[in-house]
């Protein structure tokens, strides 16, 4: 297990610790496991990151998703499937990223 400095919602402190490795422990300490579909959208995830230098809320998360991959995978109900409870909070802290801003 790696130690990683995280702050009280679980997102790394310092986003430059983030690797797979460090994606596995943190989907694993939310009972998810990661498959090709999670990463998929993953590494979506932080390409959004790198280019427009936030994390998605929930509408624009699923908006980019579905312009990436299409409607069949850009949309709330798959989104869950993979990242329960809230998809843009949960990707976003197993992709290494900041908490979205307005997400509840």
């Amino acid at each position: 297990m790696i130690d990683l400095k995280r702050d009280k919602e679980g997102y790394l402190v310092n986003l430059s610790d983030w690797s797979p490795e460090v994606a596995t422990q943190l989907a694993a300490d939310d009972d998810v496991i990661l498959t090709d579909e999670h990463w998929e959208i993953l590494n979506l995830l932080r390409e959004f990151y790198q280019k427009f230098e936030h994390a998605p809320s929930q509408r624009p998360f699923v908006k980019f998703i579905a312009s990436q991959l299409g409607k069949e995978k850009g949309n709330s109900i798959y989104l869950m499937t993979l990242f329960p409870g809230s998809p843009a909070k949960l990707a976003a802290r197993i992709a290494g990223l900041p908490r979205p801003t307005n997400c509840f």
